[in-house]
């Protein structure tokens, strides 16, 4: 789920202003994998975007431990730039230490989109 706050519209290379807005995205999951034994998984959602071919990591949200279906109270920031396609990229992973490090802690599913198709539902 988006929501948007109007932005000041930086001037872009020659000149022209940029049509920007400063959304806000929700993130909910339901029925997580249960990477872990003796205890639930402790979901954390990153969201990336394709920058150039390569996916950069805009935003994060808290880590909520042994839960199965979280409703992550941080909300992901993204700049939305009107007629520019933006490819994001969710994942949520189970984490089990302290590292900031995502390699080390157990992937449990994602999905791929635009901000454009986030902001139309």
């Amino acid at each position: 789920r988006g929501r948007g706050r109007e932005a000041e519209s930086p001037a872009a290379p020659g000149g022209m202003a940029q049509c920007v807005s400063r959304v806000q995205l929700s993130v909910i999951c339901r029925r997580l994998l249960d990477r872990d034994v003796g205890s639930k998984s402790d979901p954390l959602c990153v969201l990336l975007q394709d920058v150039g071919g390569c996916w950069a990591e805009l935003d994060r949200t808290e880590r909520i431990k042994n839960c199965q279906d979280p409703e992550f109270s941080k909300k992901l920031l993204v700049d939305y730039y009107f007629e520019k396609v933006q490819k994001l990229k969710f994942g949520v992973y189970d984490i089990d230490n302290k590292s900031a490090e995502l390699s080390d802690d157990d992937f449990l599913g994602g999905m791929e989109c635009t901000l454009g198709q986030v902001c139309e539902g």
